[in-house]
This record gives structure tokens, sequence and C-alpha cells, in this order.
């Protein structure tokens, strides 16, 4: 899908939610297209405030895929957060200044790697994502939960921790949406492809006969 500018608010009569590749900065908080947060308290434009433990120098991303839906209160955990659990205390004394240089670099924390969110995710109020957990597309967090690990495409999960719940289709629908990719697609055919996406009434045939041209 080609790159259109966007305006910070989706809709202009409306400013508790932005597209958060319009206010985001770090570089190494990388947000798809039409991806946006709501949050009419803090502002939509904090949403960098809510990737929290985010250092430079241990360098793990954070890569949101396109067309997700993020709500207030969302709080993404990143590895710098982390405590070294192999020893026989968890506590960061590398951090502190009276014992530096007694204890390993805070730099050789376990790092889980990088928190990726997929494509089509919505995230309800106040969920928590830990340290490098993959969210597959299409996926729906419930409000309220802590992510701590992979969540499968298209499945609902919810809870402390977040288990999952169901799935949103049946397995031949979501290998079929998984391979339609439609927010990969260029926006005009999107738009053609919103009657169906919003649709109530799920046809696999019609997804079929789509993927088949």
């Amino acid at each position: 899908m080609e790159k259109k500018p966007e305006p910070v608010y989706p809709n202009s009569k409306f400013k508790s939610f932005c597209y958060i590749n319009s206010v985001v900065t770090n570089p190494n908080i990388i947000v798809g297209d039409y991806s946006y947060y709501d949050d009419g308290e803090d502002g939509p434009e904090s949403f960098e405030k809510h990737v929290t433990h985010h250092y430079d120098f241990i360098g793990d991303k954070l890569i949101i895929g396109k067309f997700c839906s993020i709500a207030k209160g969302i709080e993404f955990v990143m590895n710098g957060a982390n405590h070294m659990l192999d020893c026989y205390s968890a506590y960061p004394f590398e951090v502190i200044d009276e014992f530096k240089g007694l204890s390993r670099p805070f730099g050789s924390r376990a790092n889980r790697g990088d928190t990726i969110v997929g494509n089509d995710v919505w995230f309800g109020q106040n969920v928590t994502v830990l340290p490098g957990v993959y969210i597959g597309d299409g996926a729906i967090i419930g409000a309220n939960s802590v992510v701590s690990k992979d969540v499968p495409p298209y499945s609902v999960v919810a809870g402390n921790p977040a288990a999952v719940r169901k799935y949103r289709f049946d397995d031949e629908t979501i290998a079929l949406l998984l391979e339609l990719k439609w927010w990969d697609k260029d926006i005009d055919e999107i738009k053609r492809l919103i009657p169906l996406l919003s649709s109530p009434e799920k046809n696999k045939e019609v997804l079929k006969k789509i993927l088949r041209r």
C-alpha cells in the first residue's frame, strides 16, 4: 500500500484519537498507516509516553502494523524493565549509584527482543503488553489484559495473564484472511473492500473469489 499524507486526527471533529505515526518521534517505534490511539483524557498525542522502559542503548523496537485500534491506557513495557532472573537477587544494583561497578552491567540483562503487533489488531482499554511479545494479525485484546506471551492471529485474548478465549473465525476463514492481507493493498482497493470487511454477513466464497483474481 502506497503511503499517503495523513492528518494527525482521522476525524476533524474529534481530537480524542490520532494516527500514531503522525505523533511518534522515537525511531525505534515503527507504526503502520492508519493505526490510531484513542485517549480523550491525556490526549492521543501522548502515545509515546505509554511505551515505557524504552532505552536507546538496548535497541529494542516496538513495531505496530497497519489499521490497528488502540484504546486509552495502553502500556507497552519494553526490555529496559527486565530484572536479572538468573541471579540470587533480582535487585538492579547496577543502576544504583552506591553500587555501580559491583554488578553485571545494565546491558547484560535478558533481552526478549522486539515487541511486534500485527495488522488490524484491536486493544481494549488499559492493556499491558510485556517485552518481546508477538501479536498476530486480526487479534482482539480484551480490556485490562496483561499480554505476556505471543497471541495467535484472529484470536480473542483476555485476562492476566491474557489467554485465548476463542477465535474470531474458523480455520479456513483465518487462512483466507491471512492470505488476502487486505491491509497491504492499494488504498483504492481497500476502499472497495470496506463493504465486505465491515459486513456482518461473512462469505468465504467471496474471499476465495477475490484471491483468485
